[in-house]
């Protein structure tokens, strides 16, 4: 286990309008105002969209299980925000449904925002923290380094 202790900074409310692309429009908004670690929450819908709804074994590193989602479906989800290098990388966990037809899961690749998305962004201030890729377990985990 790892762990740092920081504050909440700046709030930031975003609104990502009809056929934007969500994961870019976080990502923009990261690097416009230097957001280097960051919790969202989010409120909306999704028309289109890669979803990782779990590894088809319990190994690492994880084959993932891929859901194309490519009808409307509302969205509620959690989220944060940590620079893998020079990049913003979002993680993305949400709930979808439509009907009666509910999936859970990590929103990745492109993504195309239905309506409207709400979405409000806590920063952290006073912690140095970034992904860095691990090839052995297949992904790229939170690092902290020491308090500023």
């Amino acid at each position: 286990m790892e762990y740092a202790t920081g504050t909440i900074g700046r709030v930031f409310c975003l609104r990502v309008d009809h056929g934007e692309d969500l994961i870019e429009a976080l990502q923009t908004v990261s690097r416009k105002e230097n957001i280097r670690s960051a919790f969202f929450f989010l409120l909306g819908a999704i028309e289109k969209g890669d979803l990782v709804a779990g590894p088809k074994e319990a190994c690492v590193p994880p084959d993932p299980i891929w859901v194309k989602i490519d009808t409307p479906h509302e969205i509620i989800c959690i989220g944060n925000i940590f620079y893998e290098g020079e990049e913003p990388k979002v993680h993305l966990h949400c709930s979808i449904g439509r009907d009666e037809h509910v999936r859970t899961g990590c929103l990745r690749k492109q993504s195309k925002v239905f309506m409207v998305n709400e979405i409000c962004i806590l920063e952290i201030s006073g912690m140095i923290a970034a992904r860095l890729n691990d090839s052995v377990k297949g992904y790229s985990p939170i690092t902290f380094k020491q308090n500023v």
